[in-house]
């Protein structure tokens, strides 16, 4: 494991460290899970200094939870432990494309949550895709209900447009935005993280290494596992993918110059948007846990780093089927809602 210290930053009022793991790919979505190594992956992660973690109720129907409640009991105060709710799956723990952002959902899923991670508190409690039905003020405000209950030290969103942003942080303070954000994933840059600047609420950027692509580690969906999410992608796919793999030949030439790998120059490139921003990216293996958080010693001239910023992916995010719906996600009005109080 490297020896790098990991630097602190800021989400809102907490402090967590400048990088953080994203868990989902334990229990789900990527290929077979293999909970020996997802267990000393997480223990190496936080002997490292990564003591962020992310998870969700939703992933591997509530497994990845339980994972991280067996990985850290004993050590719960160096952990800290962000978590999602609203997401629904079925039989086979795959989204169904609806959520749930009632207060009543939301008090019932904490419960839920706590008992799996094996704590009386979570430190960061997002809602994992604001509810259409449902106006933000009223899941937020269930939300800041929690924390009043000491259940929840922190709140925050996730795909949330910028106006839903704007109405969330009128309601109660947010501390972090949660969204999808790489070298190939810019749309968060035109409104989404003004207004979370606006209202002094970090971003979170998921899937920082393009879900793997832009560390060179598939050139082929063939080459992923059977059930892997990212062959329903577009930008896994035919044309999509090829465009794409040439860009990662960018990244490639970069990290060649600097002597570090693309995925840590991708890492690199995040960072260097602002102190206010902490990726997650996600892995399952400790050797790649300790390649993503040397990305913290990279340094990229501001040639280098237009180069980059000037790549464009191709392809949408989701696919059609799932599409915008899982992105920018607005609410209801208050006032728009039957019996709602305006």
């Amino acid at each position: 494991m490297t020896t790098t210290t990991v630097p602190s930053r800021r989400l809102g009022d907490l402090t967590v460290p400048a990088l953080g793991l994203g868990c989902m790919g334990m229990s789900f979505a990527y290929g077979p899970a293999d909970a020996r190594e997802s267990l000393a992956t997480l223990h190496a992660a936080l002997d490292a200094g990564v003591t962020f973690f992310d998870t969700s109720d939703m992933y591997g129907g509530g497994h990845n939870e339980e994972l991280l409640g067996t990985a850290f009991a004993g050590r719960r105060d160096e952990v800290i432990l962000a978590t999602k709710f609203g997401i629904l799956t079925d039989e086979s723990g795959y989204p169904t494309g609806e959520v749930n952002g009632r207060p009543e959902y939301v008090r019932a899923a904490i419960d839920r949550s706590l008992r799996r991670l094996g704590t009386d508190h979570v430190d960061l409690y997002y809602v994992h895709r604001p509810d259409p039905d449902v106006p933000i003020e009223e899941t937020v405000g269930a939300m800041a209900e929690l924390v009043g209950a000491g259940k929840v030290r922190h709140l925050g969103l996730s795909e949330a447009s910028a106006g839903t942003v704007r109405r969330a942080a009128a309601t109660a303070p947010i501390a972090a935005l949660q969204t999808e954000w790489s070298l190939f994933s810019r749309d968060i840059e035109d409104q989404v993280a003004p207004a979370c600047r606006d209202h002094g609420i970090g971003l979170v950027p998921y899937s920082p290494l393009g879900r793997g692509m832009l560390t060179g580690a598939a050139s082929a969906t063939t080459e992923l596992p059977e059930r892997d999410f990212r062959r329903t992608l577009p930008r896994w796919q035919g044309e999509n993918l090829a465009a794409n793999l040439r860009l990662v030949e960018e990244v490639r030439a970069v990290a060649a110059e600097v002597e570090a790998t693309p995925g840590q120059v991708a890492l690199a490139w995040l960072l260097a948007q602002g102190d206010d921003v902490v990726p997650i990216p996600g892995t399952k293996r400790r050797g790649y846990l300790g390649e993503n958080v040397a990305a913290l010693d990279v340094v990229l001239t501001a040639d280098q780093w237009a180069r980059l910023s000037g790549l464009t992916a191709a392809g949408e995010r989701y696919g059609r089927a799932s599409g915008p719906a899982w992105i920018n996600r607005d609410t209801r009005p208050r006032d728009r809602c039957p019996g709602g109080t305006g």
